[in-house]
């Protein structure tokens, strides 16, 4: 497993709100970023622009890594990343402003998913009611 501290970052504050949410739970990044985001790896998923400040938005684990060609990508994939698109080539699209070039159908690209870790204060009760052992 990676070592280290990783973060899964965001340029847009638009994503903000989505993530705040729970409706964006996954991330499609160019290229094959298997070995750099496994399941069960903790990462801060962040918010700002490469050399400036970054706003952290909360600590998420990552539930499944898969890495495909673009053009595979299914509608799931599409509307977990991104839940005002369904179509291949609007996720291309957006990703074509995001790298600043043409994105082929037959890249390879990596869904990571992720899911927010609630921490709970000190004392805190878990679900059940249970208050956590002290030992």
């Amino acid at each position: 497993m990676p070592r280290g501290l990783y973060a899964l970052n965001f340029f847009s504050p638009a994503f903000v709100d989505q993530l705040k949410r729970g409706r964006k739970t996954a991330t499609i990044r160019l290229g094959d970023k298997a070995r750099k985001y496994e399941p069960g790896q903790l990462v801060w998923i962040t918010v700002g622009h490469q050399h400036s400040p970054r706003e952290k938005i909360f600590t998420a684990v990552i539930d499944d890594v898969e890495v495909k060609r673009a053009r595979e990508l299914s509608p799931r994939d599409i509307e977990h990343d991104n839940p005002e698109f369904r179509r291949v080539e609007e996720t291309l699209g957006f990703m074509r402003q995001i790298y600043g070039r043409e994105i082929d159908p037959e890249e390879t690209v990596t869904v990571v998913r992720f899911s927010q870790v609630i921490e709970n204060p000190h004392g805190a009760q878990f679900g059940n009611g249970e208050t956590p052992s002290r030992n």
